[in-house]
């Protein structure tokens, strides 16, 4: 049975983490709140806590409480409600530079939320895949696959603006010129 010892073996493991977690996500004046949240609900679910993963499980009971707290913020009608929890914008106001903010905006949801929880967290393996809920394979693949698009993404940043070549400036130009039949209507 999980007593006041696990709790408190528990909160001193974990609660900097999840508070960390809420730093880069919510609004500073909901931070602390927020992390009581979920660890309240660690204490009242105490049971279901699986036994060598619990940053995993705090971390995806995390993103709940973050999704709920969004809502209650905003009244948004149902139908509007996205498939998966976007819980980086507000992270995104954490990083000083503009080409990351960038680069992270322009990935998926999912994409983001994987690489913010490996980088910013350190969530990796086994816990990734069970904070994920897929298999590690699955957790390994979709981390992959994230950094790979985020590549993509930075490359495409960094790539310098194609330059219209030559021939077609100056045949704009000339295209553009009065012709013969510029400006005639026919009637007929």
């Amino acid at each position: 049975m999980r007593d006041d010892a696990w709790f408190e073996a528990l909160f001193r493991a974990h609660s900097t983490a999840v508070h960390r977690y809420f730093a880069r996500r919510a609004a500073h004046d909901d931070v602390q709140d927020l992390t009581a949240d979920v660890l309240v609900t660690a204490w009242r679910r105490r049971e279901d806590v699986p036994e060598g993963a619990e940053l995993p499980w705090l971390y995806r009971t995390a993103g709940y409480v973050l999704a709920n707290h969004r809502r209650k913020a905003r009244a948004i009608p149902v139908q509007d409600l996205p498939e998966e929890v976007d819980d980086a914008d507000p992270a995104h106001l954490t990083l000083a530079d503009e080409e990351v903010r960038s680069a992270l905006a322009a990935l998926s949801a999912r994409d983001r939320r994987i690489l913010l929880l490996h980088s910013w967290e350190g969530v990796e393996g086994d816990a990734l895949a069970q904070l994920l809920g897929i298999s590690r394979g699955g957790a390994d693949a979709a981390l992959s696959r994230a950094r790979a698009r985020l590549r993509e993404v930075w490359a495409q940043q960094d790539a310098p603006e194609p330059a219209e070549p030559r021939d077609a400036r100056e045949g704009s130009r000339e295209g553009s010129a009065a012709s013969p039949s510029a400006g005639t209507t026919q009637t007929g």
